[in-house]
Order: structure tokens, then C-alpha cells, then sequence
């Protein structure tokens, strides 16, 4: 669970990412995210996909404000079966704790604020 964020990261209990979070049902991990949304692609987001269930969607913080990702970056996900729903990092950090209260199998990528 996201527990609050700090500065332009985010606060995971005592641990804080200030360049980006990657989040699975398993962990949290620190994430250099890329400079923009723009610059998004699948190899950005490490071994993030690569769970023995596959995740129902990838949850994308874009930032302080909501942005679009690459055709290419959506396109590339949606042939893995795993679909994208993008909004500002501080909705997503919200709709993380909701969603996985729910246990939903998903991941999430939230670049800084």
C-alpha cells in the first residue's frame, strides 16, 4: 500500500521512491522512470510483468497530471492480454489500495509527482 508521498515520490511504511514506483501484488520495487510519458515502453517496467499470474491491467501513474501512453507502449501491453488504465500518480497510488483491498491481481508503474 501506498502510505503517502514525499516530495515528488512515494512513501511505501518506512521506505520512500522518489523516482518512481513499480508495485505487484508481491512487492514494491524503486523505479527510475522515464522522463516522460511519452518515452514509456515495455522494458521500462523491468520484470514488473513477469508473474506467475499474469496481472489483469497495468495501473499507470503518469505523473502529477493525467497523460496518455504510447499507442505503441498500450498496443504492446494489450498483446500480452494486459490492459492499461492510466491516470495522475496520486489517483493511482489511491485506486492501488482500493483495488488490491479487492484483490485484484494487478500491477501498477507510478512516476513522480
Amino acid at each position: 500500500m501506498v502510505t503517502g508521498f514525499s516530495g515528488r515520490g512515494f512513501r511505501v511504511r518506512d521506505d520512500v521512491f522518489p523516482r518512481g514506483l513499480l508495485l505487484s501484488p508481491l512487492r514494491a520495487l524503486a523505479w527510475d522512470a522515464p522522463d516522460s510519458v511519452a518515452a514509456l515502453d515495455v522494458a521500462s517496467l523491468g520484470d514488473l510483468l513477469e508473474l506467475e499470474v499474469r496481472p489483469e491491467f497495468l495501473l499507470l501513474g503518469t505523473g502529477a497530471g493525467m497523460r496518455q501512453p504510447p499507442r505503441a507502449f498500450v498496443r504492446a501491453l494489450d498483446a500480452l492480454d494486459i490492459g492499461v488504465e492510466s491516470m495522475d500518480s496520486r489517483a493511482a497510488a489511491r485506486a492501488w489500495g482500493v483495488l488490491r483491498a479487492e484483490e485484484r491481481w494487478i500491477v501498477a508503474a507510478l512516476m513522480p509527482l
